[in-house]
């Protein structure tokens, strides 16, 4: 039969206007392996100078540097003079210059020097070995011995492992030695552990096996005993800062002056409630205490960003959180308060540059909303605050060298990552890169919200990120994974874009949480300090909250819901199976502590206090207190060389639940840290998919993994 014309325009209308239909992510798009409804961008990796900055090409992966006005590229070759960069390999030290050949300045392979540091003139080259401080000339290949009583329980320039750890850092790599601006000088922190109890960790590589003895101090035990040296660039007997090693106490960074005729040395008391700031003489070791500030649950001895002196050599910036939030105060060189910088019930987070000659400061904060960090300038009076970035993201800044632009990488839960240039007003001068794909909104993606539930007493509104499966359903019921980590001011929740990773578990039919409790930072320390004396009450109170939360809505099936986490998160997850295990039916714990009197000094008794002065505190924190409340549906993780969280805590739990006689799962990763190793991790990785097809879907693992 044949179609009239109107006949055959209203199906050419019904067949264009049908809804299209969308894409599914194939597995490596799931997984975020494979790009989908994104796509690669270059990366804005620094700065050249002033009018250049460097991008990464996403695909030749070569640098470029870009002029912010034309935005037009060229390639960028390190400059000799600027782009040094000295490194050891096989224990012998290497320097670069640019893009140029190495030279070898070190011919020792039977030693093994560390932590080589260049000084700022780029002259000499600092390092440490076998516990003794050195420096060489690069040109001369001159070198200098500063110390010489190293040994396994002295170490100059190398941490003990509770300052590494805790105080000075991770990225330190162990270092604790820092040159003066004028390349003449060098402060060091001398370590003594002798009387640190030895924590043996077994190996069991080999026929027998082998042990490494490490100098761990567990809440309540004896610290190193730590004095500050000073030496100078061409040898001299050392000075000794003026302060008593056999004191219990602790040091932070310390900050050399501008002109290096002065060093700022942080000191605090062992409870962690009292920081004092001292200017110490180079020459003499003479001190003079200029700040002395007090809390009475603790202050938290950062090793950033804690003072920052300018070059006009008469001030400092000092960063506190005394008011219950952190802010920024501008103070004179002998401890007067000039006044606030910023002040309010939010929390400032980092400089990003200082304009001395226009009296401002630019700092990043989370002002706004607390799951989002925006660029801000305020003058130096405290006035004419004013935030720079743009709607409602996350930005990441990158200042100029001069202060007068900014790249920002943004996003938020539903917007993948742009990249912009921005000046010092705020103004947008470019869009630099969007990775939103053209397929972006012709894939079918199991979507992501970032929103707030009230507190079980109604005093916060706590954030959570939920990730929906694929064509969600309110009518159908699914299980949920809930991943946290739960430390204190160490809050996970942020609305920024993260991939399409979560999306093959949205694909099975998985909900997605993240979760933050009122002390993990949302709050400033005012909600931090909650957790003083307590560790692991109001985390689960207000995890229960969000578990309760859930379990309500008539979509979640409510004997399966999921906690995971490691470290401070394994430990939040074995609570939530015993003390919490009304709320929480399955857990993923790796590498937790299990009782506070295990771990190590600073940070428990930061929170806890020494387990003598808080005996009732240690034990209602420990997960061992509560085993009799245990239901089943456990999987611990853990690595056997855990240096950090001792195995030991797992095996502790692991000797109570068997007297339980309730079943659990168990897994040891031999020669692991407190993280696994690359095959180590594929094999966790399928053992986590299995566990969740087996007590989650309850169906097969697939044959892909």
């Amino acid at each position: 039969m044949k179609k009239t014309g109107l006949a055959v325009l209203s199906a050419l209308f019904m067949f264009s206007y049908a809804p299209a239909q969308k894409k599914e992510l194939d597995l490596a798009q799931s997984w975020g392996q494979k790009q989908s409804i994104t796509k690669p961008i270059n990366q804005v990796i620094g700065w050249k100078d002033a009018e250049h900055y460097l991008e990464r090409d996403a695909q030749d992966g070569k640098v470029y540097a870009v002029h912010i006005k034309s935005q037009k590229r060229k390639a960028y070759t390190p400059e000799p003079n600027r782009d040094v960069r000295v490194f050891t390999r096989e224990g012998d030290i290497f320097i670069r210059y640019g893009d140029g050949s190495e030279q070898q300045l070190t011919h020792s392979p039977e030693e093994k020097e560390e932590n080589p540091t260049l000084s700022p003139d780029n002259k000499q080259v600092a390092f440490t070995l076998k516990g003794d401080l050195y420096s060489l000339d690069v040109e001369s290949k001159e070198t200098v011995r500063y110390t010489h009583d190293g040994s396994d329980v002295v170490y100059n320039g190398w941490s003990s492992w509770v300052y590494y750890e805790e105080i000075l850092g991770r990225p330190t790599e162990y270092k604790a030695f820092w040159w003066s601006p004028d390349s003449k000088k060098i402060a060091f922190m001398r370590f003594d552990d002798s009387q640190v109890p030895v924590f043996p960790i077994y190996a069991s590589k080999g026929q027998h096996g082998y042990l490494e003895q490490t100098r761990y101090p567990k809440a309540g035990d004896e610290n190193p005993e730590v004095r500050i040296g000073l030496v100078e660039l061409k040898g001299s007997d050392i000075v000794w800062a003026d302060f008593n090693e056999k004191e219990d106490q602790y040091f932070g960074q310390p900050y050399w002056a501008y002109d290096s005729e002065s060093i700022m040395i942080q000191w605090m008391n062992r409870d962690q409630t009292d920081l004092k700031f001292y200017y110490v003489d180079p020459t003499s070791g003479a001190k003079q205490e200029f700040y002395h500030e007090h809390q009475d649950t603790w202050i938290n001895l950062d090793h950033s960003e804690r003072i920052t002196f300018l070059e006009d050599n008469k001030h400092y910036i000092l960063k506190s959180d005394k008011t219950g939030w952190a802010h920024y105060y501008l103070y004179k060189l002998d401890g007067e308060l000039v006044n606030p910088l910023t002040s309010g019930e939010w929390q400032v987070e980092k400089i990003q540059h200082i304009d001395e000659k226009g009296k401002v400061l630019f700092f990043t904060a989370r002002k706004e909303n607390s799951t989002r960090f925006d660029l801000y300038r305020v003058d130096f009076s405290g006035k004419n605050l004013k935030r720079l970035t743009f709607g409602d993201y996350y930005h990441q800044v990158s200042p100029s060298p001069d202060g007068k632009h900014f790249i920002t990488t943004y996003s938020n839960v539903t917007t993948p990552t742009k990249i912009a240039l921005i000046n010092s007003k705020g103004k947008v001068l470019a869009e630099i890169a969007d990775s939103k794909s053209e397929d972006f909104d012709n894939y079918n993606i199991g979507k992501t919200e970032l929103l707030r539930i009230a507190s079980e007493d109604g005093q916060y509104q706590l954030p959570l990120v939920i990730t929906y499966p694929v064509d969600f359903d309110p009518n159908k019921e699914y299980p949920v994974i809930m991943s946290i980590y739960g430390g204190p001011d160490a809050g996970t929740v942020y609305d920024r874009w993260s991939g399409t990773a979560n999306q093959y578990w949205a694909k099975e039919g998985i909900i997605q949480v993240a979760a933050d409790h009122r002390a993990s930072g949302h709050f400033g320390k005012k909600g931090v300090s909650l957790m003083h004396r307590n560790l692991g009450h109001w985390e689960m109170i207000d995890y229960q909250t969000v578990a309760k939360w859930l379990k309500d809505k008539p979509f979640v099936k409510n004997d399966k819901l999921l906690i995971t986490g490691h470290s401070y998160g394994g430990y939040i997850t074995c609570l939530a199976l015993t003390k919490s295990s009304d709320y929480f039916d399955y857990g993923i714990a790796g590498a937790p502590v299990t009782s506070w009197e295990l771990y190590d000094t600073h940070y428990t008794e930061r929170f806890m206090d020494r387990p003598q002065d808080n005996p009732e505190g240690y034990k209602s924190g420990s997960v061992l207190t509560y085993v009799d409340k245990y239901k089943g549906g456990l999987r611990l993780l853990h690595g056997d060389l855990d240096d950090n969280v001792h195995l030991q805590q797992t095996t502790q739990l692991v000797d109570a639940l068997t007297d339980g006689d309730i079943p659990f799962e168990l897994m040891i990763y031999p020669g692991s840290r407190h993280g696994f190793g690359p095959s180590k991790r594929k094999y966790d990785f399928k053992e986590r998919a299995r566990f969740y097809y087996q007590y989650l879907l309850e169906k097969p693992l697939p044959e892909h993994f």
